[in-house]
């Protein structure tokens, strides 16, 4: 498959607008008295998924043929991928099969039922569940849907940066959470397309750092995959965005669980934002940063909010030890 374009985002754009809202790109005056730079929160947790999956999932179910809705759409995810899909095929007359590991969020695998999607849990992780998705997909016949070696999904999650890019145009900087890597590497073909010098910063947890240990090595790696941001929780990067992260990105941070908690607690107390472990990573990173961020007009991504109650605690818990 071929990589994304510009061209193809902004197609996207029109294909995205009657189905979700652009999402607010707010000021956070808390945040940029702790970083001392021009801090904007991307809030894509505001879209009625609450998270920014939902912009890939109509893209490509915009773009299928009826034969391929006819079969059906199977796709593996930790939860928001699955999400997506799930609303788009309902949008679309579409059959959805989602593939979960076993004891995935139970926020989202409530919402996937309730979107009438068909759950099938497998494996301990995402790995397994892929594994086990790929293999439904050859044997029934069902279009597959990869939650990152997409073209289309990468295109669609793409306009949120275009977004950020339209209100913001001046930006300097901006952070991305990474698991699979669709959203910053859409955030690479935007940025890059329209200005090199605007600076994109992938942020991934350190106890899955699949991703970033692709990008390092220049192929793709595979390693131990523990973080509880199941947003973020992929043993290995993926080779469409990894292609496009290996020419376009400028920087890659690794964060601590711990620190990705005391981010959640973070949004909450200087942004009055909640956001999921994924959803938190992008200012963990920034927070890691920050030296390199002063003075600057920074743009952070708040890519979910589906955090469970359980996770919401220890999140706090954490932030409020660390003072």
């Amino acid at each position: 498959m071929e990589l994304p374009t510009i061209r193809d985002v902004y197609r996207a754009q029109k294909t995205i607008a009657p189905h979700l809202p652009r999402t607010p790109l707010h000021f956070s005056a808390g945040l940029s008295e702790l970083l001392d730079a021009q801090v904007y929160l991307k809030h894509d947790e505001y879209l009625p998924l609450g998270a920014f999956k939902a912009r890939g999932g109509i893209n490509l179910l915009a773009n299928l043929s009826q034969e391929e809705r006819d079969r059906g759409v199977i796709t593996a995810s930790t939860g928001n991928h699955g999400q997506s899909i799930a609303s788009a095929c309902r949008l679309f007359g579409a059959r959805a099969l989602i593939v979960l590991p076993v004891g995935a969020n139970p926020l989202k695998v409530a919402a996937m039922e309730a979107l009438g999607a068909e759950l099938i849990f497998h494996g301990k992780d995402f790995d397994q569940a892929r594994a086990h998705c790929e293999r439904l997909a050859a044997e029934e016949g069902y279009r597959y849907a990869h939650p990152a070696n997409e073209p289309l999904l990468i295109a669609g999650v793409a306009t949120q940066t275009l977004e950020v890019v339209e209100d913001l145009p001046d930006v300097e900087v901006i952070l991305m959470p990474l698991g699979g890597g669709s959203s910053a590497a859409g955030a690479c073909l935007v940025a890059k397309s329209i200005s090199s010098d605007i600076k994109v910063v992938a942020v991934q947890s350190e106890a899955a750092p699949g991703g970033y240990r692709s990008w390092k090595a220049g192929r793709l790696v595979e390693e131990a995959n523990k973080t509880f941001a199941e947003g973020l929780a992929t043993a290995s990067g993926y080779q469409m965005p990894q292609e496009i992260l290996k020419e376009r990105l400028d920087d890659f941070v690794l964060v601590s669980d711990d620190e990705i908690r005391c981010a959640i607690g973070l949004l909450i107390e200087k942004a009055h934002t909640l956001a999921e472990g994924a959803g938190a990573a992008a200012t963990a990173g920034a927070v890691k940063i920050r030296e390199s961020l002063k003075g600057k007009k920074v743009s952070i991504t708040v890519s979910g909010g589906n955090i469970t109650l359980d996770q919401l605690i220890e999140a706090v818990k954490v932030y409020q030890g660390s003072d």
